[in-house]
C-alpha cells in the first residue's frame, strides 16, 4: 500500500464492494452515538476546553512531567526505557522478552506497536505475538493492518471473519456454524483464554500515563487488557511521550471526553490503572513492570506549528465524521494512522516527501475539528502541510503551474471579472441545449465520474452587482 500510493489505494477502495458495504454502516454508528452522548452532558463543551488545556499545559512542561513519571515508576519498582526511534523501541522490547526467556507474548491493542511494526520484529526473532483485542486478533489472522484506530477490523465482513477462523482454528469442527457474531465471539474467547495462560510477557499500549503516580492507564471494552498485563511474568507498556498527563484528577477529565467522543459510551467498560509490578501483599500481577517511552519524531513537533497534534487522545471521532474516510476506509491512507488525524500526524513521523498526498485527502469541511474532544485545529494544520508541499515543489507541475496561473488571475480583479464572464458566457451558450457537459478540457477529474452542469445566467459577481443595483433603485 504505502502513503505514497494514496491515489491508487483510494481508487481501489472505492471499487471494493465489501469495503463500501461495511463503510456504510460506519456512517450512522459512532458519530450519532457521540451526538447523543454529548447531548446528555450539558457541560460537554466545557469538558473539551478543560481537556485541551490539560494537554496544552502538559506539552508546555513535558520534560518535567516525564521525569516525574519516571521517578514514580522507579519508586514503585518498575523501570522506564527511553527510546528515540522505532528501532530502539523494538530492540528494547525484544531484549526484555529474551531476558525472560519468552516464547509467546500477548498484546493488548496498541497503535504504537503498529507504528513500530513490533509483531513482525518479534516473529522474525522467534517470539510469537498474539493479539487479544478481538478486532486486532481478526486482522492478525488475515495478515492485515488496522483500518480504524478504535475499530481495527471495521472493514471485515462477517463472512470474512468466519473464513479467517476456519483457516486458523483447525482443531475445531470444520462444519460448525459461524454465521452469528455471538458464536464467533465465543470461539475467539475460548482460543484466546488458552493463549493468555501460555504467555510469558504481556504488552499493552497506554491511553494515558500519570506523572503523579507513575501509573499507566488503558481503556477497553473486552477486558483483554487486564488479562494481558496481570497473568504473564512481566508487563511491558509501550507508549509515546505525549500520553503523559499530570494527575489522576486530570485523568478523570480526559476519560469523560474520551469514550463519549469515541463510541458514545459514558465510560469504556474497563478502565485499568497499573502502578508497578506485583507487591508482596498482592494476590496477582506481573513480576516485572517496564514502560517503553517512544519519541519517534514527536519531540521535534513541540514548539512548532504541529504541536497541537500531540493533544490527540486517539478517540477516532475525526475519522468517524470524515466524508473522505467514509468513502475510502483506513487502508487507503497507506500507513498506521488514517483519517484527518492521520493526514496531519503521518507527515510529521515519516516525512512530507513520502506522505505528500495525505494532507490533500480532505474537503476541509471542518467537521473533524468540530468533533475533536481536545479541539485540535486539523484543517489549519492540513493547510500548513500543503504549504510545505508547495514550498518544496512536491506537487505535480500541472497543479503547481495551474495554481500559479490562478493566483496571477485572482490578484487582478478587473481581469478576473472579465475572464470569468467570458468563460461563463461561452460555456452557458455551448451547453444550453443539454444543460450539462460529459467531457471538458482540463476538467477530466470531474467529468470522469459525473456530468458538469452548464452555467446558467452570469457569474456570481455579476449577479451580486445586479442585486445591489436593484436594491439601491428601490
Amino acid at each position: 500500500m504505502g502513503a505514497a500510493n494514496f491515489k491508487e489505494n483510494a481508487h481501489k477502495a472505492m471499487h471494493d464492494s465489501d469495503l463500501q458495504s461495511e463503510l456504510r454502516k460506519l456512517a450512522g454508528g459512532f458519530s450519532q452515538a457521540r451526538v447523543r452522548a454529548a447531548a446528555d452532558v450539558p457541560e460537554f463543551d466545557a469538558l473539551r476546553d478543560a481537556a485541551r488545556d490539560i494537554k496544552n499545559h502538559t506539552l508546555e512542561h513535558i520534560d518535567y512531567y516525564l521525569e516525574r513519571f519516571e521517578r514514580k515508576v522507579i519508586e514503585n519498582g518498575g523501570k522506564v526505557h527511553w527510546c528515540r526511534t522505532a528501532e530502539e523501541a523494538r530492540e528494547t522490547i525484544l531484549g526484555l522478552c529474551r531476558d525472560l526467556g519468552a516464547k509467546t507474548v500477548t498484546k493488548g491493542k496498541s497503535m504504537i506497536a503498529e507504528e513500530i511494526m513490533l509483531n513482525d520484529h518479534l516473529e522474525k526473532n522467534g517470539i510469537e505475538p498474539v493479539e487479544t483485542d478481538l478486532g486486532e486478533y481478526i486482522i492478525q489472522l488475515r495478515h492485515e493492518t488496522p483500518s480504524h484506530i478504535i475499530a481495527p477490523a471495521i472493514h471485515v465482513t462477517t463472512e470474512g471473519v468466519a473464513k479467517a477462523f476456519r483457516e486458523h482454528h483447525k482443531d475445531l469442527d470444520a462444519d460448525r456454524p459461524l454465521t452469528e457474531p455471538r458464536a464467533m465471539l465465543a470461539e475467539a474467547r475460548t482460543i484466546l483464554r488458552r493463549r493468555f495462560l501460555e504467555a510469558d510477557v504481556g504488552i499493552t499500549g497506554a491511553n494515558f500515563l500519570i506523572a503523579e503516580t507513575g501509573s499507566s492507564v488503558i481503556v477497553t471494552n473486552e477486558g483483554n487488557g487486564d488479562l494481558t498485563q496481570t497473568l504473564p511474568k512481566a508487563h511491558i507498556v509501550l507508549a509515546s511521550l505525549e500520553k503523559v498527563v499530570p494527575t489522576l484528577e486530570d485523568l478523570s477529565t480526559m476519560l469523560r471526553v474520551l469514550a463519549r467522543s469515541a463510541t458514545g459510551q459514558e465510560m469504556s467498560v474497563y478502565t485499568t490503572v497499573s502502578t508497578g509490578p506485583r507487591r508482596a501483599e498482592d494476590l496477582d500481577g506481573p513480576g516485572e513492570y517496564h514502560v517503553v517511552l517512544l519519541d519517534n519524531g514527536r519531540s521535534a513537533m513541540i514548539g512548532g506549528e504541529f504541536q497541537d497534534m500531540l493533544r490527540c487522545i486517539r478517540c477516532g471521532a475525526c475519522m468517524n465524521n470524515c466524508p473522505v474516510y467514509h468513502q475510502i476506509g483506513g487502508h487507503a491512507y497507506g500507513w498506521v494512522y488514517p483519517g484527518p488525524m492521520g493526514v496531519v500526524l503521518t507527515p510529521a513521523l515519516i516525512g512530507i516527501d513520502e506522505a505528500k498526498l495525505l494532507p490533500n485527502a480532505s474537503t476541509l469541511c471542518g467537521k473533524c475539528e468540530e468533533v475533536c474532544p481536545v479541539r485540535i485545529p486539523l484543517p489549519k494544520m492540513m493547510r500548513h502541510w500543503r504549504e510545505r508541499e508547495f514550498e518544496r515543489h512536491l506537487e505535480p507541475n500541472t497543479a503547481r503551474y495551474g495554481l500559479k496561473a490562478w493566483t496571477w488571475l485572482a490578484t487582478r480583479p478587473r481581469l478576473y471579472r472579465m475572464a470569468t464572464a467570458v468563460a461563463v458566457g461561452f460555456l452557458g451558450g455551448l451547453g444550453r441545449r443539454a444543460g450539462r457537459f460529459r467531457t471538458l478540457p482540463f476538467a477530466g477529474g470531474w467529468t470522469s465520474v459525473r456530468d458538469m452542469p452548464a452555467p446558467e445566467g452570469g457569474t456570481f459577481q455579476q449577479q451580486w452587482a445586479a442585486r445591489q443595483r436593484k436594491a439601491r433603485a428601490r
